[in-house]
């Protein structure tokens, strides 16, 4: 009390020869400062980011959000569009079960399984991605698969000492996926690590926590950041917000890959990774790895490349004759890699890898307790348990097909590409995106609504993807399109005609919602559509 008195002593002393309106007028002005000038300079970080008209719209929208009719009328309109949305689902969900059956089913449950089942959208052939295993799951590769999953339904690789099989399928598929990504070159260092995960986005997740740990530990960044460009997939979006890293999103180049002279200036004292995308997910075309695998050497960065989709297709591209630019870790700088086997690697959904350049990056992805009641604990990935049936049918994924079994679907989906390519441009009112590298084109138009085609597209049984940034729209190619492909280009020139000749049609499908999403400038009304969509989804 005696220290407060002393200094409360002191500023009347040193203000005394002040007029008390001076000094009045003194604390609004500073307090004003403060008020103003704080959210002024996040406002102007906030659209050095997104943009100004997007900054400023959200902005005023914010504003106008404190009246409470203009509220209302907002929240109204966006109740609206999500009814749409569920508008079929809902009138399904009356029927779902809500608690358990009074007397179990018993094997009988089987029949119930297959019947839910045939509700199913018929995807064989009609999807773009989705499922990358030819033929159907009764038969060949699909089989297998499904027969090696069955054989270790029960397994856990928590518990190594009961199920070493399963931990031993895991440190095999790591290293067979290694060296097709540069493990063996002298460039790779000869330290390539990494787990199993539970698909890419688990893996990116890993990638950029252990990242982020790595980073602090070795030059003490507390605030973490983190460069992309638009065409990363929105997993590192996903681990920015989990892992409290700040994002900053650049647009691609005129080639839509990501630009190396934006994300470069963008590189601070806080950075800790930066992503280049093999190929990126939208338009499938390869980021520029080697020159951003340069510039984290220059800048001291760690580097992740998103093989997610290239990783068990690129490398053969390669031996196939198809001019594929550097990708893997015989690139410098490149600290860790994802790479989906559920995807090309013809292994069952839910299965991943993540890959480091070296341990002391991979230390920080594990979880290690020591005062726990129930004994130590420690963990490789996110989950504790894991489906050891799922390991175990990506390594028989992985050593019935070997690497000229890879060969040949790589040929395969490759060569398919290609004539997609040929086939979309020769719809005159249609355009490819840039010169994609593999297996996914994108494309649009400037003639006709390319998300009423989409939804025309949708009304002969196929299923695209609806992009924005550019608006359009693109097709991932797997084996399950090889012999359909005529089928596809067909419907396609036919869906193109139809929404040339009745440009008012399909007004009550989902292309006027797609349309005004990725129109609207204000991102944050997007963005709280989306979760009341999956809010009522689920």
């Amino acid at each position: 009390m005696e220290a407060l008195t002393q200094a409360r002593s002191w500023a009347n002393q040193a203000l005394s020869q002040y007029e008390p309106l001076l000094i009045l007028v003194s604390s609004v002005v500073a307090s004003f400062i403060f008020f103003a000038v704080f959210p002024l300079l996040g406002f102007l970080e906030e659209a050095h980011y997104r943009g100004l008209r997007p900054t400023l719209f959200g902005f005023l929208m914010k504003v106008a959000c404190m009246f409470p009719g203009v509220s209302k009328h907002i929240q109204e309109k966006k109740d609206a569009v999500v009814e749409r949305l569920q508008r079929v689902q809902n009138s399904e969900r009356e029927s779902w079960q809500s608690e358990l059956p009074q007397i179990g089913m018993g094997s009988a449950v089987l029949e119930r399984l297959q019947r839910e089942k045939s509700r199913d959208v018929h995807w064989q052939g009609r999807s773009s991605g989705a499922v990358y295993i030819g033929g159907n799951e009764f038969d060949g590769h699909f089989a297998t698969v499904n027969e090696s999953y069955k054989m270790f339904s029960h397994t856990n690789p928590l518990h190594p000492d009961l199920f070493p099989s399963v931990l031993k399928f895991e440190v095999e598929i790591v290293a067979m996926t290694a060296s097709m990504l540069g493990s063996k070159d002298k460039a790779a260092g000869g330290q390539i690590c990494g787990n199993v995960t539970s698909g890419g986005t688990e893996s990116i997740l890993l990638a950029v926590k252990s990242t982020r740990d790595y980073m602090k530990s070795l030059k003490g960044i507390t605030k973490p950041e983190m460069i992309i460009a638009e065409s990363a997939h929105s997993a590192y979006e996903k681990a920015a917000q989990y892992f409290q890293i700040k994002v900053w999103q650049t647009p691609v180049n005129k080639e839509f890959q990501a630009d190396v002279k934006r994300i470069k200036s963008l590189v601070n004292k806080n950075t800790i990774l930066i992503v280049g995308s093999a190929p990126g997910f939208p338009h499938g075309i390869i980021d520029p790895i080697d020159e951003l695998g340069a510039l984290a050497m220059q800048k001291g960065i760690c580097f992740h490349v998103d093989l997610c989709l290239g990783g068990f297709v690129l490398p053969f591209a390669c031996k196939l004759g198809y001019h594929i630019r550097p990708f893997d870790f015989t690139v410098q700088g490149v600290t860790s890699i994802s790479v989906d086997l559920h995807k090309y690697g013809l292994a069952p959904k839910g299965t991943s890898v993540v890959l480091y350049r070296h341990h002391k990056i991979r230390q920080h992805q594990f979880v290690a307790v020591t005062e726990w009641s129930g004994g130590l604990y420690v963990s490789p990935t996110i989950a504790g348990s894991r489906p050891g049936g799922l390991i175990a049918g990506a390594w028989a994924s992985m050593m019935s097909l070997g690497l000229d079994g890879y060969m040949e679907a790589a040929r395969q989906v490759m060569e398919t590409s290609e004539k997609l390519k040929k086939g979309i441009d020769a719809i005159p009112e249609l355009y490819i995106l840039g010169k994609p590298d593999m297996t996914i084109i994108a494309f649009g138009s400037h003639e006709v609504d390319i998300y009423k085609v989409n939804d025309a597209m949708a009304s002969r049984g196929w299923n695209l993807n609806a992009l924005h940034r550019p608006i359009s729209l693109h097709f991932c190619v797997t084996l399950q399109h090889i012999n359909v492909l005529d089928d596809f280009l067909k419907d396609l020139s036919s869906s193109v005609s139809e929404v040339k000749e009745k440009p008012g049609s399909f007004e009550d499908g989902m292309a006027p919602i797609y349309g005004a999403a990725a129109r609207m400038p204000d991102r944050g009304t997007v963005k709280d559509l989306l979760i009341a969509y999956m809010d009522n989804a689920y």
